[in-house]
């Protein structure tokens, strides 16, 4: 069964940064946007290049809106310590696009289970909290056409729907390209076909 089109879903635009220590350890908490599981590793490595003298480099990742690419590590820190509270921050946001990265310099205090989830969870939240955040529509894009004495109808019917127009040209019928949500094509589509009362034609645009 094919999935079902999410009808918005939410994305890392711009990345986020924050730092604080508990017990002497210092944790930098990151939060940036990716695409791929590629560049997450990529974003991941550069980290490790950058903050080489760290301890520990633990991270999570979610990609893609349906949540099947999605991966977390604890570096080295007990197991579900680290990488878990990190990705349940992204989880809970129900962001997508997304990679933390919390880096501890040990300041030679255990923290115990118990501090570490706390510690690297609160730093994946605070980088969370200072990113930007971006709603992405997946829209269809539709190409109306129909005579001039058909103009009100037309208009008033994307007036109606969340529509962006993309482009309009103009000769012996009017060509309207729009971008509706894609949960909303089939129904504008066919409240086209009833509005113009069988006028002009819909198809989607190559």
């Amino acid at each position: 069964m094919a999935d079902t089109p999410a009808a918005s879903y939410l994305v890392l635009d711009q990345p986020g940064y924050a730092e604080f220590k508990v017990k002497g350890s210092r944790f930098i908490g990151e939060a940036l946007p990716v695409s791929s599981v590629e560049e997450a590793e990529e974003a991941l490595q550069r980290v490790r290049k950058r903050e080489y003298d760290a301890t520990h480099h633990c991270s999570a990742w979610r990609i893609d809106p349906a949540g099947r690419e999605f991966r977390y590590s604890d570096d080295g820190e007990p197991s579900n310590s680290a990488g878990t509270p990190i990705f349940r921050q992204i989880e809970g946001r129900a962001l997508s696009g997304t990679m933390v990265v919390v880096t501890r310099y040990y300041g030679g205090t255990k923290l115990g289970t118990g501090g570490l989830i706390r510690a690297y969870g609160e730093a994946a939240s605070l980088a969370l909290d200072a990113a930007r955040i971006l709603e992405i529509i997946p829209r269809k894009r539709l190409t109306l056409r129909f005579g001039y004495e058909d103009t009100s109808p037309a208009m008033h019917l994307i007036g109606q729907y969340d529509t962006v127009i993309a482009d309009t040209r103009y000769s012996e019928e009017t060509e309207i390209d729009v971008d509706v949500r894609v949960g909303d094509a089939d129904a504008f589509s066919a409240a086209f076909v009833e509005s113009l009362s069988g006028r002009g034609t819909i198809s989607p645009t190559s």
